[in-house]
C-alpha cells in the first residue's frame, strides 16, 4: 500500500489526543488484526509512506518487520521499538501478524513535550528507549486495550508538558509560520512570509532548521506536495493546480515525481500485495 494513493488507515484504529495535547500530537493508532486480515488475508504486505517531518513512535506489539529508508534497511524484531522523523520515503514490510502501536507528533511536538529536538534525529532510526523510559514501554506492551495504552502515554506526555513551564519562542514562531502558510493556500514564499511576520528570511530559515531540521522552503514543499496529492487522488477531474501554487498540471506532475520518487501514474492504482 502507498500512502495518499491508498487508504492505509483502513488497517488501523485511530484516535485523536486529548485537547491539551492536540497542538503537539496528531494521532494515536494501532494495527487492527481484523481489518488487516480482511484486506491482506495471509499475505505479507508493505506500507510506503512519504516525507512529512513528523516524529513517529512505533511500538512493536507483534511480529518482526523490515524497515526501508532512503539510506538503509533494518530488521525490527518484536522486542525493538523505534522512532523515525520521516524526513524521506519510509517503507514497512510486514508479516500478516503485523501489530504496531503508533504515536505521530506534529513538527516540533516532541520538543514541546519532552524537550527533545527532532532536528538532531533526521536520517536516523532511533531506539525508542532513548526517548521515553523503558519501563513505560514495557507497561504499554502489557496492557491489552488500545484505549488504555493511549491513556497511559497521554498521562505521561501531560505530566512532561506541565513540567515544561517556559514557552519556547522558537517552537511557537515555527508553528505560527506554518499556520500562515496553510491559511494563505500555500501561495506564500519564504520572503513573503518573512514580510508578513515582520522578520527576515534568514530568521525564518534559522528557526525552521533549529526546530524541524530543514529549511522552510523544503518543509513547505512537503506540505504542498502532500496536500495537493491528497486532493488530486480524491477527485482528479476537479483538481486545480493553481489552488496549490502550481503554474499548471505539468508543474504539479513534475513536483509530485520529485516528492514520491515515482511517476504518479504508477502509484494511483497500487493495491495490497503488489
Amino acid at each position: 500500500m502507498v500512502e495518499i494513493f491508498d487508504n492505509i488507515r483502513q488497517l488501523y484504529r485511530f484516535s485523536a489526543p486529548c485537547e491539551e495535547l492536540g497542538s503537539y500530537i496528531e494521532f494515536f493508532s494501532e494495527s487492527s488484526s481484523d481489518a488487516t486480515r480482511s484486506y491482506t488475508g495471509d499475505n505479507c504486505f508493505s506500507v510506503k509512506m512519504f516525507a512529512s517531518f513528523t516524529p513517529t513512535f512505533w511500538i512493536n506489539l507483534g511480529s518482526p518487520y523490515h524497515l526501508i529508508t532512503e539510506n538503509n534497511k533494518y530488521v525490527i524484531p518484536p522486542a525493538k521499538d523505534i522512532m523515525v522523523v520521516r524526513n524521506g520515503i519510509v517503507e514497512r514490510r510486514n508479516l500478516p501478524s503485523d501489530y504496531i502501536f503508533t504515536v505521530k507528533f506534529f513538527p516540533g511536538g516532541l520538543e514541546s513535550i519532552l524537550d527533545i529536538s527532532q532536528s538532531n534525529m533526521v536520517n536516523k532510526v532511533i531506539d525508542l528507549h532513548h526517548i521515553i523510559p523503558a519501563s513505560l514501554i514495557a507497561q504499554v506492551k502489557k496492557i491489552n486495550r488500545f484505549e488504555n495504552r493511549m491513556q497511559l502515554l497521554q498521562d505521561f506526555f501531560l505530566l512532561s508538558l506541565k513540567r515544561k513551564r517556559k514557552t519556547d519562542h522558537y517552537l511557537q514562531f515555527v508553528k505560527d509560520t506554518i499556520a500562515w502558510y496553510e491559511q494563505g493556500n500555500m501561495q506564500f514564499n519564504v520572503s513573503e512570509l518573512a514580510a508578513r511576520r515582520f522578520t527576515t528570511s534568514k530568521t525564518i530559515n534559522r528557526y525552521f532548521n533549529r526546530v524541524i531540521g530543514i529549511s522552510p522552503k523544503e518543509y513547505f514543499s512537503i506540505v504542498r506536495s502532500r496536500t495537493s496529492l491528497t486532493a488530486w487522488t480524491a477527485n482528479k477531474k476537479a483538481f486545480e493546480p493553481a489552488n496549490f501554487g502550481y503554474y499548471d498540471m505539468s508543474h504539479f506532475y513534475k513536483e509530485a515525481v520529485k516528492f514520491t520518487g515515482t511517476p504518479i501514474s504508477k502509484l494511483a492504482n497500487v493495491q495490497i500485495g503488489k
